[in-house]
């Protein structure tokens, strides 16, 4: 069973090389469909989705790898798109172990009918629009589609499913700026946070194409606390263990990824590192209200002491994840580092094997191959 989640797991890497039309709020670059993922599970988080949801929107990309994104201001074929989406579901989905379920969660929120799917929708159709809307300066083609979208499109509804949302886009639009309500308080939270997109890792994609960034790291964690559920200990809470990891790098932002392996007075877990990702998580999540401001510290704060049986999950999983991808992208990233068997069983090992046991095994068997 661990053989095909983790095929799974690292066949959903490729989602970090799906680009989309929508580009970073910076406009640096083109976002890709994993860190959008990230993007719109932390978006529905904030804004109250539930557990399932957030799951749907965490895996509701993953056919992009096979029939890549559909923008939505260009044509398509919508029977034959939903027929190559549907193949693609089967494909991907069914590598695993959980694969019925996992389809089944897909096609419900496909189909947007249930409460939850509802949600999903709406949060991964509002998206794009905060997206360009609080971007310093929007590209005015990007504008006009999303103008399009909320006076014509399929973002029209918000009109009467969230009619507070598109006051405020139609006023950014209009150069109004946001009140200093709750909603605007998150918008601007998550505005801050499409910035963790461009915090760069040690760690390479399975492919070795490129670094990871935190965002996209980030989304694959939540992916793997969803798949990897079964190997967590009783009376852990995966939905709780997946709002952890979603939020958990927002402090690189400031702090900027403190490599796993590095050494010297900046290494990881080093006290004037901690001292400024704390730092870093007051000012972050003191952009959103008052009361949701307190609770995500709070969770970031407890991820952090690795104490409760939630926060020691989420730990193994971070830990887990880039070993997997340097194990199968033939140790790129430990090569820069000069990464030994030992190292990795120090500094890896025993927080994975204290959160998910059977998955460090399954790990460990792996490493004794590669480092031999």
């Amino acid at each position: 069973m661990l053989d095909s989640a983790m095929q799974f797991l690292c066949e959903a890497d490729r989602l970090k090389s799906v680009t989309r039309a929508n580009v970073l709020m910076d406009l640096s670059r083109p976002e890709n469909s994993a860190e959008h993922s990230w993007h719109v599970a932390l978006q529905a988080m904030v804004m109250g989705a539930s557990d399932r949801a957030i799951a749907m929107i965490l895996l509701h990309d993953l056919v992009e790898i096979d029939v890549g994104d559909q923008p939505i201001h260009l044509g398509h074929d919508r029977d034959a798109l939903q027929r190559a989406e549907a193949a693609a579901a089967r494909r991907i989905f069914g590598l695993a172990p959980q694969s019925e379920a996992l389809i089944a969660l897909w096609h419900e929120f496909e189909a947007g009918q249930s409460p939850d799917a509802a949600m999903a929708k709406r949060m991964d159709h509002t998206q794009p629009v905060l997206q360009v809307l609080m971007a310093d300066d929007p590209l005015p083609d990007h504008v006009r589609i999303v103008r399009d979208n909320l006076t014509t499109g399929r973002a029209a509804r918000l009109s009467s499913e969230w009619p507070a949302f598109m006051q405020a886009a139609l006023g950014l639009m209009d150069g109004v700026a946001l009140p200093d309500d709750d909603l605007s308080r998150r918008m601007r939270f998550l505005a801050e946070a499409d910035r963790l997109k461009s915090v760069i890792r040690a760690s390479l994609l399975i492919d070795n194409s490129r670094r990871e960034n935190s965002a996209e790291h980030s989304w694959h964690l939540a992916l793997y606390a969803l798949i990897l559920a079964g190997q967590a200990p009783l009376g852990v809470n995966v939905g709780r263990v997946i709002r952890m990891l979603l939020i958990h790098d927002l402090v690189e932002i400031d702090v900027g990824d403190v490599p796993l392996h590095s050494a010297g007075g900046q290494a990881h877990g080093a006290a004037e590192v901690k001292q400024a990702e704390a730092a870093a998580a007051r000012r972050i999540f003191g952009l959103l209200p008052d009361r949701q401001s307190r609770e995500l510290l709070d969770l970031w704060t407890e991820f952090e002491d690795a104490a409760t049986p939630d926060a020691i999950f989420a730990k193994a999983l971070d830990r887990c994840q880039p070993a997997v991808q340097n194990v199968m992208g033939g140790g790129v990233g430990w090569a820069e580092y000069s990464v030994t068997r030992q190292q990795v069983t120090e500094r890896v090992g025993r927080q994975v094997e204290r959160g998910a046991p059977a998955l460090w095994g399954w790990l460990d068997a792996r490493l004794a191959r590669f480092f031999a």
